[in-house]
């Protein structure tokens, strides 16, 4: 786990002594002088654990900005790397993947994760035939984009299954809007899709579908599937700042996981109302858990072992070339015992 020994959790130092003490080029300001407006991008329609923090009055005296709508987390990664945004997130492949290429981010805590509620999935339609990996053979498979959580977890499904390398190149991945994943798998489009989310509930409150496998059966447990970070430029700068928010957001965790449905829809509601998407308000009726099973978000290697492995695996990333823990730190988090 990477430790930012210089960073005084207990005490902020101030610039000058770090000034006097540190060889680094950048150097932390006082407390009071560091970034207090973070800015991040919006994901429509989904409400993430920053801004829970920040509706529950969790931060002490930092606030979000948003500055743009979230595309994917390679394009996130990008943005925070070269500073257009403060605070990203992203599947940890993509975030593997960049550690490969020297990109200097740090993950601070889990950002989203797959459990029981909120699992990515493979789903077919119940009159499909389809019943297994093998089924799958010259089929078109629909997901989101390539290289990220839905690709990884079919290729895993698949391989774990029993299929050779040159069957899964008879299975083509089919790139989808999310918006269109339903309809295209009911009208013939694609014969499989990979969902989770708003358009997994709403395709299986409307019927006709059924599941073949999810990415917590195929990892054999919950895990984070992508991680909170920064640059590492950004913490050294402004750490006071760094902790407030894996504070504020990991409590925020904690209050959800311990909070009854309605309230936690009925804040989800203002969140979404205030951002002008009260059309999305509806849709706050599926949620059942923050999907993160991890005290406070708290990170641990297997998180990025179980993609590494793959990366590897398929010479994406050299083998031994990337160490998991240099790639996160707990150091911020309150949890972290």
């Amino acid at each position: 786990m990477k430790k930012w020994k210089a960073l005084g959790l207990t005490a902020i130092l101030s610039t000058a002594i770090l000034a006097a003490c540190g060889d680094g080029e950048n150097e932390a300001a006082s407390a009071d002088e560091q970034d207090k407006v973070l800015q991040y991008q919006v994901q429509a329609g989904v409400v993430h654990l920053p801004e829970v923090a920040q509706a529950l009055g969790y931060f002490e005296d930092i606030e979000l900005e948003s500055v743009g709508n979230y595309v994917g987390g390679p394009e996130s990664i990008q943005l925070v790397a070269t500073g257009q945004t403060d605070y990203g997130r992203a599947f940890t492949g993509a975030v593997l993947k960049s550690e490969s290429k020297g990109v200097n981010i740090t993950s601070v805590m889990g950002g989203y994760g797959s459990d029981k509620y909120t699992a990515t999935s493979l789903y077919v339609l119940e009159d499909s035939g389809i019943e297994t990996a093998e089924d799958l053979i010259g089929k078109d498979i629909g997901i989101n984009t390539l290289g990220a959580h839905y690709e990884f977890f079919l290729n895993d499904y698949l391989r774990q299954n029993g299929l050779s390398e040159e069957q899964i190149k008879e299975i083509a991945p089919v790139i989808i809007p999310l918006a269109n994943t339903e309809q295209m798998l009911r009208n013939g489009q694609v014969d499989a899709v990979v969902m989770n989310g708003l358009p997994r509930d709403l395709a299986l409150e409307r019927g006709g579908i059924k599941m073949i496998a999810s990415d917590i059966e195929v990892y054999g447990r919950d895990f984070i599937a992508g991680p909170l970070f920064f640059s590492d430029d950004y913490i050294e700068e402004n750490p006071d700042t760094v902790r407030q928010f894996v504070e504020g957001s990991a409590k925020a965790l904690e209050w959800l996981k311990a909070t009854p449905r309605e309230e936690v829809i009925e804040l989800y509601s203002e969140i979404l109302t205030a951002r002008g998407e009260e059309a999305a308000v509806e849709n706050t009726r599926f949620y059942e858990s923050p999907g993160i099973a991890a005290e406070g978000g708290l990170l641990v290697d297997e998180d990025f072992t179980i993609f590494l492995e793959t990366l590897e695996a398929n010479g994406t990333i050299e083998e031994g070339s990337v160490n998991v823990k240099d790639m996160y730190t707990n150091e911020f988090n309150p949890y972290n015992k």
